[in-house]
């Protein structure tokens, strides 16, 4: 009978008690499933403050590979070009994803404007005072030939406002140590102006404008628990 190393064994049950904890570890229940059902269509107002719906822009359209890669993330996305009294237009943009694992998390700008032939450059990150909560954003610059296109967003990861991948990270590992898998809102605002600065200027007083109108019950869903930078 042939005798069993002791060694052996040792390494055989820390093998099996790694992979146990590694199971139970595993999140495998949605917040998206626990809360109200999210509308962006409904929570968005189409007129808020001195902004309303331009009926006469067409979206950008993305590339079918791009859309295909869209629609196996979001659940929802919702695209509107808004317009002030001054003729200057703010395009909004938000995906919505129920499951915020690994493999499904959302696509951040300096990411997606790349696949669709832009490049990406002057990346600084800011913040945004909404009725006091300090919002963390990310702003960029994305062109391609003649248009430049200031963009500011921010990232919903369950009830985390992040910005850049880093934070993505440390939130996903947050629910997932409770056995949670977040949903995530990607909230992207633009203008197309080759003046940088007083693009940022309009897209936050857009934020602060918007997130004003949306009802009060779904607020927190687009700016969560946050603590400022």
């Amino acid at each position: 009978m042939k005798v069993i190393n002791p060694r052996h064994l040792l390494i055989g049950l820390a093998m099996l008690a790694a992979a146990g904890l590694a199971l139970a570890l595993t999140p495998r229940l949605k917040v998206a499933d626990q809360g109200p059902k999210i509308s962006l269509e409904a929570i968005i107002p189409k007129q808020f403050g001195e902004w309303k719906l331009d009926e006469t822009i067409i979206p950008l359209m993305v590339s079918p590979d791009v859309k295909a890669l869209l629609d196996k993330i979001y659940n929802q996305t919702l695209t509107r070009t808004y317009i002030n009294s001054k003729g200057e237009q703010i395009m909004l943009s938000i995906a919505y994803g129920g499951d915020q694992s690994y493999s499904m998390q959302v696509h951040r700008p300096e990411m997606c404007y790349p696949a669709q032939g832009f490049e990406v450059g002057r990346m600084s990150k800011g913040v945004i005072d909404a009725s006091g909560v300090k919002l963390p954003v990310m702003k960029l610059v994305a062109t391609q030939d003649q248009r430049i296109e200031p963009i500011t967003y921010w990232v919903m990861i369950g009830d985390f406002a992040v910005r850049g991948n880093w934070e993505q990270h440390i939130a996903r590992v947050k629910y997932g140590l409770t056995g949670e898998i977040p949903y995530g809102i990607l909230i992207r605002v633009s203008t197309i102006s080759a003046n940088e600065s007083q693009s940022y200027r309009t897209e936050e007083q857009f934020v602060r404008d918007m997130l004003g109108a949306v009802p009060t019950k779904y607020r927190a869903v687009l700016t969560g628990r946050v603590n400022g930078a």
